[in-house]
């Protein structure tokens, strides 16, 4: 599933196509996942912003248009005489043509069809409870590591599935947990940690997510941005992925098991609970 990373390039990549763009037409699947895809006809998007692993198109009349990729989803441009009988195609909308941009259609593509787009007031996300409850951006300034440390402490969970759940910090998932609790040398299943350990995992979070925007994000299999590339971080990964192979810290062979039904990769050495 793309995460912050991933999100992030897909909106720095989309921005400069899609800014101060009216929506001419816009048409969908039938799924309520996506039909909220047609009501941004004849706005205007005034800017193009993200919220954890949300894209969020703000709208010129008070409104905003929320996408998720889910797990396979993949924005693109065609040229309007494109065809639109994809199998996998859940949403288009075609925009305008503007001094710098030609009339062409924005697809968003979802094999698996875990994505998901909601128009709604602009702020409102009650639609979205996964949203509504994010924690604070990763390099929010109020983040500290005692404010992270607290929200960890909130919760009787293992800590890798309190990254996944987006309370804490927004943004992480499943491999950019994995590789901050490597590089924090902080075993997955430990259900509590002290100030300065939640501390040291907050810099490697950090740490992570910045290795994975310079990479361009991960792509394993689906993930691309809105240029069509792929991204390269998958060829920097030191946990995620590599069950099986020694540690590159310590030479011990990774070992995967399944934590609140989440593959996870660690180091029995490095990580000790």
């Amino acid at each position: 599933m793309p995460e912050l990373p991933e999100v992030e390039t897909v909106r720095r990549t989309l921005e400069p196509r899609v800014l101060n763009r009216a929506v001419l037409e816009a048409g969908s699947h039938w799924s309520q996942k996506f039909t909220p895809a047609v009501t941004a006809t004849d706005a205007k998007i005034t800017s193009l912003g993200r919220r954890g692993k949300f894209l969020v198109f703000s709208l010129h009349d008070a409104r905003e248009m929320i996408v998720h990729l889910g797990m396979t989803g993949v924005i693109s441009f065609a040229a309007p005489s494109a065809d639109l009988d994809s199998p996998y195609l859940r949403a288009w909308w075609h925009l305008e043509e503007t001094e710098d941009h030609p009339s062409e259609i924005l697809l968003f593509n979802d094999v698996r069809r875990f994505g998901r787009i909601r128009v709604v007031p602009a702020g409102d996300y009650s639609s979205i409870p996964t949203l509504a409850a994010a924690g604070p951006e990763p390099w929010d300034p109020d983040l500290t590591a005692s404010s992270f440390h607290r929200s960890i402490q909130a919760s009787s969970r293992a800590i890798k599935t309190q990254l996944l759940s987006q309370r804490p910090i927004a943004g992480v998932g499943n491999i950019y947990a994995d590789e901050a609790l490597w590089a924090a040398r902080i075993n997955p299943s430990v259900r509590r940690l002290g100030r300065q350990r939640a501390g040291d995992l907050l810099i490697e979070i950090r740490v992570a997510l910045e290795k994975g925007l310079a990479n361009g994000g991960t792509t394993l299999k689906d993930y691309r941005n809105a240029d069509g590339a792929e991204g390269s971080n998958q060829r920097s990964l030191l946990a995620y992925g590599r069950a099986g192979l020694p540690c590159s810290r310590c030479q011990t062979t990774l070992v995967s098991g399944v934590i609140d039904a989440r593959t996870t990769v660690w180091c029995p050495r490095c990580q000790r609970r």
